[in-house]
């Protein structure tokens, strides 16, 4: 059963929402544009609002639902092997999210999928996470760095400020910010050289 939830979430986390909606409404892939990336923030700058909201959405509800599924399987709420279980679904969809087999495993980095994730198995981090992305992306105007903040301050909040105890949510919350680095290597290139793309927050049109 267990096997079938992971497998389950992984499908799941393999929506590639932003290639599906490119290509059923605008006739474009995505990927083929901005910055390559099959995630919200790079449908939001090629597509526009209406493409990206959907997008950003959905992407945030894969992994939300993939931890749901946690709740079909015959552990008890509460128990380390129910949140052990949330973990690996969750990180399922997120592998699925980054390398999806439905959009020959190229995906997002996964920032709106982890918010799904963590909101539902941590919130209190997540919500302290969510306020440091916000704060970052306002004074900054640059996507990418607030959400790799944000992923850094993620177990900092968790581990250090709510006193976490538990070593599996540890790792997660490690790994989490150390993917979150990983998959944004070419926005550090970018940064670093003072040519990464800044969004326009209050933007009339």
């Amino acid at each position: 059963m267990v096997v079938i939830l992971v497998l389950i979430a992984y499908l799941l986390g393999s929506i590639p929402t932003s290639v599906w909606i490119g290509k059923a409404f605008y006739n474009i892939d995505v990927r083929e544009f901005g910055s390559g990336n099959a995630g919200a923030t790079n449908t939001f700058r090629v597509l526009g609002k209406n493409a990206g909201i959907p997008v950003l959405v959905i992407d945030i509800l894969k992994g939300t639902l993939a931890v749901a599924l946690s709740y079909l399987s015959q552990y008890k709420y509460g128990t380390p092997e129910f949140t052990n279980l949330q973990l690996g679904l969750g990180v399922a969809a997120l592998i699925g999210h980054i390398f999806p087999v439905f959009a020959g495993f190229r995906g997002g980095k996964g920032v709106a999928t982890i918010l799904g994730i963590v909101v539902c198995i941590v919130p209190f981090s997540c919500a302290l996470s969510l306020i440091v992305f916000l704060v970052v992306l306002f004074l900054s105007r640059i996507v990418s760095l607030s959400s790799m903040l944000a992923g850094i301050s993620f177990p900092i909040f968790l581990n250090l400020v709510l006193g976490n105890t538990d070593p599996i949510l540890t790792v997660f919350s490690v790994v989490v910010a150390a993917l979150l680095i990983v998959t944004h290597r070419k926005n550090i290139q970018r940064l670093l050289h003072n040519e990464e793309s800044k969004v326009e927050l209050f933007a009339k049109k």
